[in-house]
């Protein structure tokens, strides 16, 4: 089994910042790519970021010049830096991996748990 633990959502106010952790754990052999999806209420979950493990990144058009992804390859991590926070980045914030798992050496796609994150005043 494969676990992608999720850190870091909250409350913050508009302009605000706000910094997302996932740690992927398990039955990995490697991870191809990490990512950042969210879903807000009544809408469908779309991309935010992605990043692959030789650190091409992408964004989606609203997030561009605001949010940055990294990962850290040796510790299985993806983050999501967040700055000039709106209320329509209000959602729940997923982690996602596409790996190949250490037993079979299938290729998998993993989701975490969510994390709110609420903006507002």
């Amino acid at each position: 089994q494969v676990q992608l633990v999720e850190s870091g959502g909250g409350l913050v106010q508009p302009g605000g910042s706000l910094r997302l952790s996932c740690a992927a754990s398990g039955n990995i052999f490697s991870i191809n790519v990490m990512g950042w999806y969210r879903q807000a209420p009544g809408k469908e979950r779309e991309l935010v970021a992605t990043s692959t493990r030789g650190g091409s990144t992408n964004y989606a058009d609203s997030v561009k010049g605001r949010f940055t992804i990294s990962r850290d390859n040796a510790k299985n991590t993806v983050y999501l830096q967040m700055n000039s926070l709106k209320p329509e980045d209000t959602a729940v914030y997923y982690c996602n991996a596409v790996l190949v798992l250490a037993t079979t050496y299938k290729l998998s796609n993993a989701w975490g748990q969510g994390t709110q994150v609420t903006v507002s005043s």
